[in-house]
């Protein structure tokens, strides 16, 4: 069984590939190809959380277990296993795996829902995931201008620097006028006001995975002309932007079922699969053994 480090995953996973790896992710789920099995946590009274998913993706299946504290931090872990055989293939150091992935989901909402001519991003967040969130915009479409917001300035400013962008005081400084908006962060409570954003923007927003927190205010989600989710089972247990709006969840799509550019204001909820994981690790596996 092979192991692969963080250093690996970076090295074999370039955004671009990724971005690949979960539009044929995706395919798979709409022919009946790959499957997902929604994330368990298991909660200790000590404050430390153990958390599990699983899926399937063609010749392939595996697990994410990762434990996180609130004190101490997140480790991650990914088991891939041969789908015919049952035979262990490679264990993973999984925290970039999951934040390429995470990326590279984004990344393909807004190529399947913004048109080809945006010009103006706006990141919320200047975190480990806003990093992979701006590197998946801009492995799909090419933008004038980029500018990014958080609540630390020290941190927003850095970011600036290291990625040739623009640093700005306020979230509304980064939101009007923005074509596509990917929100990457931390909060329990809604950063973005309604009145601020386009309708014609592309959101995707990643920062939350669990009902009682939310990026995104009811009043934005209700606004939305078409509301996607990475997969709607999942998302009814964790997608606490759409839970708190209350919507109707028979007019959320999954992404596999977009077919054309939105037509007004479009919301891509993200809230990370065990079948993802699966199609990245996949391709970092294949990129090792079978070459690029």
């Amino acid at each position: 069984m092979l192991y692969f480090t963080e250093s690996d995953v970076r090295r074999l996973l370039p955004m671009n590939v990724a971005v690949e790896a979960m539009r044929s992710c995706f395919s798979a789920l709409t022919r009946g190809e790959a499957q997902n099995q929604p994330r368990r946590r298991l909660f200790l009274k000590t404050g430390a959380v153990l958390h599990s998913l699983a899926g399937s993706f063609g010749n392939y299946f595996g697990t994410k277990i990762y434990s996180t504290h609130p004190k101490f931090g997140a480790y991650f872990t990914f088991l891939l296993y041969a789908a015919e055989t049952g035979e262990p293939l490679a264990q993973f150091a999984a925290n970039y795996l999951g934040q390429i992935r995470t990326g590279a989901a984004s990344g393909l909402a807004v190529d399947l829902l913004a048109p080809k001519d945006v010009n103006v991003l706006a990141v919320i967040g200047s975190g480990f995931q806003a990093q992979s969130q701006l590197d998946a915009m801009r492995a799909v479409r090419s933008f004038k201008k980029i500018r990014v917001w958080s609540r630390h300035p020290d941190k927003s400013r850095a970011f600036a620097d290291a990625n040739g962008i623009e640093a700005v005081a306020t979230a509304e400084q980064a939101v009007r006028g923005a074509d596509v908006i990917t929100t990457a962060t931390s909060s329990k409570d809604p950063v973005l006001e309604s009145a601020w954003v386009e309708n014609h923007a592309v959101i995707a927003a990643m920062g939350s995975n669990q009902p009682q927190r939310r990026e995104l205010s009811a009043d934005l989600i209700h606004r939305a002309k078409l509301l996607v989710v990475d997969h709607k089972e999942q998302a009814k247990l964790e997608a606490g932007d759409l839970i708190m709006a209350d919507v109707d969840w028979t007019q959320v799509v999954e992404l596999q079922a977009v077919q054309d550019a939105a037509n007004g204001l479009a919301i891509f909820k993200s809230i990370g699969l065990g079948v993802e994981d699966v199609a990245a690790a996949a391709a970092v596996y294949e990129r090792a053994t079978l070459g690029p």
